[in-house]
């Protein structure tokens, strides 16, 4: 049986992506991870590409963030695919003890992701992940709170990206995403 490449692997998942336009706001065009999630074959596509990436490209990897919440759907099934630990940033008060937060922007008004202080070690090696990079400001917040408990970011790494948003300008660390809108 021959093996399907990446890049139809990435196709097929981009096919499963729902549009919904004027969603949640007039002029809006809502790219929904959703549909591909619901599709037993792009999820273990998605599965096999992030795993992939991060194998070739950040193997020293020891902490998978996930950011609240749908990096939740990937930060746990990555960090088991390699063998490492997961932690999450979540919305402030959500977490349990000692956290640490961040403020951050958003299109209108702002917003606090936390972190626990004890979920990612001092010099950890960590790979963020989320669904999306749009205006950058939550993807940044995650990378200031990371180091904030002095863990080391390697790299954020998204399934899609909205280009014209230009968040990629305001982040500091590397960032690599699966498709690009």
């Amino acid at each position: 049986m021959s093996q399907i490449s990446a890049e139809d692997k990435l196709d097929y998942v981009k096919s499963k992506i729902g549009e919904y336009p004027n969603f949640p706001k007039e002029g809006i065009l809502f790219r929904d991870i959703f549909g591909a999630l619901t599709d037993p074959k792009a999820c273990v596509y998605l599965r096999d590409l992030l795993v992939q990436y991060i194998k070739q490209n950040q193997p020293e990897v020891e902490v998978i963030v996930g950011l609240d919440s749908r990096g939740f759907l990937f930060n746990l099934l990555l960090a088991t695919e390699l063998g490492v630990g997961c932690a999450p940033i979540r919305k402030k008060g959500k977490l349990a003890g000692e956290v640490v937060a961040v403020e951050y922007q958003l299109e209108y008004g702002s917003d606090t992701f936390e972190l626990q202080r004890a979920a990612i070690q001092p010099g950890q090696k960590v790979v963020i992940v989320d669904d999306l990079l749009a205006t950058g400001g939550s993807l940044l917040a995650a990378s200031q709170l990371v180091r904030k408990v002095g863990g080391v970011v390697l790299e954020s790494l998204v399934v899609m990206e909205l280009v014209d948003l230009d968040g990629r300008k305001k982040l500091d660390c590397k960032v690599h995403s699966l498709i690009k809108y």
